[in-house]
């Protein structure tokens, strides 16, 4: 184990990502370790838009809708990353948002297993997934319920009333990683459909849902796909089902043939149909250049250093910090790109590291929870947040009133 911040910078010479730092515009003197709330922002990021504002909008106006392609944008930007998690051209679009496109699925999946009204979650999943599901099911009025499962317990909970297994990839918490392959094949054994939420993966891990037969899946962009705030979500829905997807969103843009106005709606051939209205010209081009940041890396490259990073900060933590209690996986294959630690004291905790440069984030009651980026997280940045953890833990930097005090975003 390294112990010198000398060490650290030795592994970031060695790091075969290390030009990829370049490509983002992250401030001087800043750890950030939040980027699984929201990436940092790409340097062609602001040129880009500037070049949408000035040159697209401001002089060719709404001739760019043609010259510029903006009404290809949600299927282009969903074809780059469709590479990313292992789905083909043509079966993911970028939409709305994560909630409304799960809105989405999970009615489709739901209109696709009509005998069955069970749909099985964790209760630690991420609010919006249970909250829409419970949305869904009253607006239904058909009798679905909600039920759940411990992480280690979802296989085993998928039996012939499940109809649709709704699962966050990785838990935004712990960042604990389910196991896609196989909860799929119990499922499907099972006659049940899966939707995953990849906001924790898509970006962070290596994903094949194809390799793994998922049905739907569901997407962030504005975490490690780097799109902004409030960046466009995506959506993917595996080919078998786009002739019978159907959700129900129809909007206009949804519809064979958007611009022929026509009264009665016809959905597109294809993933099209998942869309319901303009695209967000703006966020969209953003967006765009925060996927190519990824695809211009090798993820298994990107996996490779993200654990051993999170190894790091964690040894780094558990050695210095041992009032801090671990909830993310030590196994690899179970663990996502974060560290989460618990502590009474964590808003405090964050709170004063955050006035030290080191950005991390709280999630309720008690949880430290850091974001590792491997394309611009270097091993000097791990260093330096563990030992900013370590004084702050010491000296009781965090049992100050300022620290305290609750702002509207934790």
């Amino acid at each position: 184990m390294t112990h010198t911040r000398q060490d650290y910078l030795d592994l970031d010479a060695k790091d075969p990502l290390a030009a990829q730092r370049a490509l983002f515009d992250v401030p001087e003197g800043l750890v950030y370790l939040d980027g699984n709330s929201l990436g940092a922002m790409p340097k062609a990021t602001a040129a880009r838009v500037a070049h949408v504002l000035t040159r697209e909008w401001g002089r060719d106006l709404i001739k760019s809708w043609n010259t510029a392609g903006w009404m290809d944008l949600p299927r282009k930007i969903g074809d780059k990353i469709a590479r990313l998690i292992g789905a083909n051209a043509g079966e993911v679009i970028v939409a709305d948002s994560t909630s409304i496109n799960l809105f989405k699925v999970l009615a489709a999946a739901l209109r696709l297993n009509p005998t069955r009204k069970v749909i099985l979650s964790e209760r630690d999943n991420f609010p919006t997934d249970l909250y829409m599901a419970q949305g869904l099911s009253e607006l239904l009025g058909q009798g679905h319920t909600l039920e759940f499962a411990e992480a280690d317990a979802v296989h085993n909970a998928i039996s012939q009333e499940t109809a649709v297994v709704m699962l966050t990839h990785v838990n935004y918490r712990t960042g604990r990683m389910h196991d896609m392959l196989s909860i799929t094949a119990k499922a499907h054994a099972m006659g049940a459909l899966v939707i995953w939420d990849l906001a924790h993966s898509a970006g962070a891990v290596p994903v094949d849902v194809n390799d793994a037969g998922a049905d739907f899946a569901i997407g962030c962009g504005y975490k490690y796909l780097n799109g902004g705030p409030g960046a466009p979500a995506f959506v993917f829905v595996a080919e078998r089902y786009l002739a019978e997807f159907v959700q129900p969103l129809t909007g206009w843009l949804g519809h064979a043939q958007p611009f022929a106005f026509d009264w009665k709606y016809a959905p597109a051939p294809g993933i099209e149909r998942a869309i319901c209205g303009t695209p967000p010209v703006l966020s969209l081009a953003a967006l765009e250049c925060g996927v190519d940041t990824l695809l211009s890396a090798d993820m298994s490259a990107i996996r490779q250093k993200s654990l051993a990073l999170t190894d790091a900060f964690i040894a780094l933590v558990e050695a210095n910090c041992p009032e801090l209690n671990l909830i993310t996986p030590r196994e690899h294959d179970l663990r996502g790109s974060q560290a989460a630690f618990t502590h009474p004291e964590g808003y405090a905790i964050m709170q004063a590291l955050i006035s030290r440069g080191v950005i991390g984030d709280f999630r309720a009651p008690d949880i430290l929870r850091f974001g590792f980026t491997p394309l611009y997280t270097r091993f000097a940045d791990v260093y330096d947040a563990a030992e900013a953890l370590r004084d702050v833990m010491q000296s009781r930097a965090w049992d100050k009133p300022q620290f305290r005090q609750k702002n509207k975003v934790t």
